[in-house]
């Protein structure tokens, strides 16, 4: 949902405290690259405030002529409010501070004004409309018509030509539904390209990409900075905010903490280092970007906790197998990652093993602490012990309308009733336990879980599956979307779970997450397990390699 000016907080977090000193850069500092035409945009002392929390607090940004300009901070920095109010989602006089674009005073009332000076904003969930075609979603509002009838000749024609600019080689008449999500990416800004853009905004762009369609976009946003297109990236992914930005501005809770030069021409290797990024987000340095790993120690240590064995699956419509023969364990107190490319089969595994909540079913058995259980539905993998984490925690991890408190309390609803009503106060203080151990930032519990930051709803999901008291939980991309200083504390609840005895199964499309956490590593390639790799042996060319193998 879209944040309203007075209801919704997006992406923040209370402000009034002064952001702790930063350690001194590495690099000098510098508010934007240096354009022969001087800053594209000018944005000073911006302050946005919602009933009873400062989103922004004085925040500048400066981005120069033609280069690309990353925005870091961690989740609820307001990165994401602040390029609402560039945008003009939160309009001229909602907010205190002064915007210029192009040398010019600028007072945005609504996104078409904005898109109308050239700014355009592509969002991490994509606004397509799935049933249309390439074509008629490029211009979807800004239809080539005259007299009120659409020129479906000169749609087809400039949308091909904008395809052909950003490097997709469908044909324009193509159904958006039947793209992946990497081209959908594409045709979204062959959208804004449409609206003869001079300032593209991308927020976490390559969130849902894999590797190929990636380094595919970070490309294209290359190419279009040499067209002299502006770019400002919103990103958690920072080995991609060194490989393409020129500048970077770092926001902590609601702050502007400095702009730094992340290379001193655009062909130049980067200067900034990741750490140096990351003591700015967080105001401290990261010892370590995984905690401690402590083995367990307890009962059944070293026994296995979690078997699956013979698992197929069939694609819900095709006629072929997502998920074949694959069998694999995780004992005890481990973490067990599974690692593969997109369509690897890692999340249909995990979806049809918990509860058949996707594809058909056709074959194998499941067991907890070796005791063959059914998993037909998800109340009977509940009931077993075991609980998912989805991939995709809006869609089908919250009920994002609903509170904190609820979110929290509805997979164990059975445990807080009371002659068959649900007993508000234990819910409330079982909730309010989770909220101080998980370091859940809200205010009350009470508060809508649409108003969270990314990480802390993350926290929520993690909380609502702990409370079932599992004995496996399969983790499925636990920190998408997600900043440095989240990731640190979600990595740490895993390791203690793990610590307690409980079994993990960690799907992730991050290497550098499964190497810094995992004591195996599964490997998966076109529906079939393709490797096993101990941990201390593992490394991101030999898992690449079981990734790309070809079993059939």
């Amino acid at each position: 949902m879209t944040a309203t000016d007075e209801t919704e907080p997006a992406e923040t977090e209370p402000a009034d405290t002064a952001p702790a000193d930063t350690a001194p850069a590495d690099t000098a500092p510098a508010e934007a690259a240096d354009g022969d035409d001087g800053p594209v945009l000018e944005m000073r002392g911006i302050t946005k405030t919602f009933p009873g929390v400062t989103a922004l607090s004085g925040v500048d940004l400066v981005v120069g002529a033609g280069e690309i300009h990353a925005v870091c901070g961690e989740n609820g920095a307001g990165k994401s409010t602040l390029m609402k109010v560039l945008s003009g989602v939160h309009p001229h006089g909602s907010y205190d501070g002064e915007i210029r674009f192009e040398g010019e005073p600028v007072a945005f009332r609504d996104i078409a004004e904005s898109e109308r000076h050239g700014i355009v904003i592509i969002h991490q969930e994509l606004a397509l409309v799935p049933e249309l075609s390439v074509a008629e979603n490029i211009f979807l509002g800004n239809e080539q018509a005259s007299r009120g009838v659409i020129n479906w000749g000169a749609t087809l024609r400039d949308s091909a030509r904008l395809l052909r600019r950003v490097g997709l080689p469908d044909n324009p008449g193509t159904r958006v539904a039947e793209l992946g999500v990497g081209k959908q990416q594409l045709v979204e800004i062959a959208k804004a390209l449409s609206k003869e853009v001079s300032l593209l905004i991308l927020d976490e762009p390559t969130a849902a990409l894999n590797e190929e369609d990636s380094d595919n976009l970070l490309q294209l946003m290359l190419d279009l900075r040499d067209q002299g297109i502006a770019c400002i990236v919103i990103s958690h992914k920072l080995e991609e905010i060194r490989r393409i930005a020129d500048s970077v501005t770092i926001l902590r809770d609601g702050r502007s903490v400095e702009t730094l030069r992340v290379r001193q021409t655009p062909d130049a290797e980067p200067e900034l280092s990741e750490d140096r990024i990351i003591r700015g987000m967080v105001g401290r340095d990261l010892d370590s970007r995984f905690p401690e790993r402590r083995p367990y120690e307890g009962d059944g240590a070293g026994e296995v906790a979690f078997e699956v064995s013979g698992w197929t699956v069939r694609h819900p419509v095709e006629p072929r197998k997502v998920v074949d023969d694959v069998s694999l364990t995780v004992r005890r107190g481990e973490i067990v990652g599974i690692a593969g490319l997109m369509g690897a089969g890692r999340t249909e595994l995990a979806m049809n093993v918990f509860g058949r909540s996707y594809g058909v079913y056709e074959g194998g058995t499941v067991a907890v602490n070796g005791n063959p259980v059914r998993t037909r539905t998800v109340p009977e993998a509940i009931g077993s012990g075991v609980a998912y984490v989805t991939e995709d925690r809006k869609t089908f991890g919250l009920n994002l309308i609903d509170t904190v408190h609820r979110n929290i309390s509805l997979t164990s609803l059975p445990g807080l009733t009371r002659h068959g009503a649900v007993d508000e106060h234990k819910e409330q203080r079982v909730a309010e336990h989770y909220r101080k151990s998980m370091n859940i930032k809200t205010p009350t519990v009470f508060e809508p879980v649409e108003r969270l930051s990314g990480g802390n709803q993350q926290k929520v999901v993690l909380s609502r599956w702990i409370h079932t008291g599992p004995e496996v939980l399969i983790l499925d991309e636990p920190t998408r979307g997600i900043d440095v200083g989240s990731k640190f504390e979600i990595y740490t609840v895993i390791e203690e779970l793990a610590a307690q005895g409980k079994a993990v199964l960690f799907i992730s499309s991050e290497l550098p997450e499964l190497l810094g956490m995992c004591d195996r590593i599964y490997t998966m390639a076109a529906g079939r397990l393709t490797g096993e790799v101990d941990g201390a042996d593992a490394t991101q060319e030999v898992l690449m390699r079981y990734m790309t193998m070809d079993r059939n």
